[in-house]
């Protein structure tokens, strides 16, 4: 019996018993003048993979054991390829028949551009066509979990999730050498395969490069708000380069190391606006477990400005690799200079009224700390006039302000010199 709840063609969801198919594609399929077969609901006999599995639907040269995953736009299917024997992953568009041409032109530019990517870290594509209208693609099937499903508990230890990472961005160097742009990277988007080794998949919001022949359609959604880079996020599609791929890798770094993503607001709006405008909090405030190094290293990923990320994939691999070889690292900690500077660019207004407020606070305290000296300035200056007004009639009160005033003002050389005169050429 067919899977129930949804439709094989484009995924949809089915109200009533009308077999494995939704009436969209039920109508496509009776308008069509082409032959369609019969679905085959029982492998091959002389299939030696999953034998035993039952089969949901026939589609072409495959046959569609159970649904792997679906997205907004496509449907990943585990399915078994019956010309060769083995067992693949197989994507079609969600909407089917009734897909729109750019629906299907984002579709095979995603899957050519995966197609031409021979990594042992990135999911290979074996075949890219079209059956009875639904366009697919079918690729390599990793038997395994996704990198979001080892965290659900809890962050994976650290030296472990630190050489997930080195690895995913040797493959993501790789991607971007050959003038491919992810976009999406996150923990849901890795597979972990049955060697404990992380495979990158879904190429869906992937786009070429500046200086590559740049045929990817646009499209409204460009990845998902709680990993991406600030720009993408602004929407400043120019400013989108290999530093948002650099930004991805340290979204899923954080991902693994604290359990959560770097931003996660009460709605999408909520999360982009801290995308944009906060800082992410420290990994070792989540999980104190954390060394000061690799967050140095997953905040230095993270930083809004592109240029004070790493200056590729490659870099961030090697000072991941030197942290797990207990080598010193090349990225720097942040100082409070740099933190503050950053701070007062999120909030200007603020960090001018805090600026005013700091120089008049300064200046009030400087003329209270001046107003003492200018004050036994001036008592000095008239108790030396009062002397020489008491020479005449009275020498003696004459010689006491000046004692006086060279009492309280020693460096005062006119004190002083009078005093002396007065002790030199007068008689009392």
């Amino acid at each position: 019996m067919p899977e129930p709840g949804f439709c094989v063609e484009c995924g949809a969801a089915l109200v009533d018993a009308l077999g494995n198919r939704c009436p969209c594609c039920l109508l496509g399929l009776g308008l069509m003048t082409d032959d369609v077969s019969e679905p085959t609901h029982a492998p091959a006999a002389d299939d030696a993979v999953e034998a035993h599995s039952p089969v949901l639907d026939t589609f072409g040269d495959y046959e569609l054991l159970h649904e792997i995953a679906h997205g907004g736009m496509g449907v990943v299917f585990k399915a078994r390829q019956r010309s060769l024997g083995r067992v693949v992953a197989v994507k079609m568009i969600r909407a089917g028949r009734l897909a729109s041409a750019e629906e299907i032109e984002r579709f095979r530019a995603e899957a050519e551009m995966a197609a031409h990517l021979q990594h042992p870290h990135i999911v290979a594509i074996y075949e890219v066509g079209e059956q009875g209208g639904q366009h697919f693609y079918s690729m390599e099937y990793v038997e395994g979990r996704c990198l979001a499903d080892l965290i659900v508990t809890r962050p994976l230890p650290l030296r472990r999730a630190a050489a997930y990472v080195r690895t995913i961005a040797d493959a993501v160097h790789y991607v971007l050498a050959h003038g491919i742009l992810h976009r999406d990277l996150k923990t849901s988007n890795v597979l972990i395969d049955s060697l404990d080794q992380p495979r990158i998949t879904d190429f869906g919001l992937a786009k070429r490069l500046p200086g590559s022949r740049d045929r990817t359609p646009s499209a409204p959604a460009l990845g998902t708000p709680g990993y991406m880079a600030p720009e993408q996020a602004a929407g400043k599609a120019r400013l989108v380069t290999t530093g948002a791929d650099v930004y991805g890798l340290g979204a899923i770094l954080y991902d693994v190391l604290t359990g959560r993503p770097p931003f996660i607001g009460d709605s999408t709006l909520g999360t982009l606006r801290q995308v944009i405008e906060q800082d992410p909090q420290g990994l070792r405030k989540l999980n104190p477990q954390v060394d000061h190094d690799l967050e140095i290293i997953c905040l230095k990923c993270l930083e809004k400005d592109p240029a004070r990320r790493y200056g590729s994939a490659a870099a961030l691999a090697e000072d991941l690799d030197r942290w797990l070889q207990h080598k010193p690292i090349r990225a720097r900690r942040v100082g409070p200079g740099r933190r503050a500077l950053k701070w007062a660019r999120r909030w200007p207004a603020v960090a001018t009224l805090i600026a005013t407020l700091s120089v008049a606070t300064a200046a009030f305290v400087g003329q209270l700390a001046i107003s003492p000296a200018r004050v036994q300035e001036a008592l000095t200056r008239m108790r030396i006039r009062a002397a020489e007004d008491y020479f005449a009639d009275n020498p003696s009160i004459a010689l006491a302000y000046l004692a006086c005033a060279l009492r309280d003002n020693p460096a005062k050389h006119v004190a002083a010199e009078r005093l002396l005169a007065a002790l030199s050429y007068r008689r009392f």
